[in-house]
This record gives structure tokens, C-alpha cells and sequence, in this order.
């Protein structure tokens, strides 16, 4: 999966937010849940963001921090 077909970003969802497609839950969220807990327990809590979306975003933002 793609990061452009785990993420959407649209002015009409949440103002422009980041989302996982096809829900409404913000790419943040994944984010502040990892801050104190586990990737299981986000898809636990979000049913509808698959674990390759989450998984998919956590691998780009990782690859990202890495570049120069």
C-alpha cells in the first residue's frame, strides 16, 4: 500500500486533516496513541483503519525522519 492510498487529505474531511481513507480518524491520532501505547491498541480503538494503513503511515513518516 501506498502512502497516497492509506492517507487522504481533502478541505472537505476535518478542514484538510490528514486521515486514514475512508474513515475520518486523523493521522495524528495514531501518532498520540503511540506516545503512550500500542499500535494494537489504535486498531483496537479504530476499527475502520486497517493495520497496513497504519503501518503503511508509520513506515513513510519513519523513512521520511531518516532523509538528510
Amino acid at each position: 500500500m501506498t502512502i497516497k492510498e492509506a492517507i487522504t487529505i481533502s478541505p472537505e474531511i476535518l478542514s484538510g486533516t490528514p486521515v486514514f481513507s475512508g474513515t475520518r480518524v486523523a493521522v495524528k491520532t495514531l501518532f498520540d496513541y503511540l506516545e503512550e501505547s500500542s499500535l494494537d491498541d489504535f486498531l483496537e480503538g479504530y476499527p475502520s483503519v486497517s493495520r497496513e494503513q497504519a503501518e503503511t503511515v508509520i513506515e513513510w513518516s519513519s523513512n521520511l525522519m531518516l532523509l538528510p
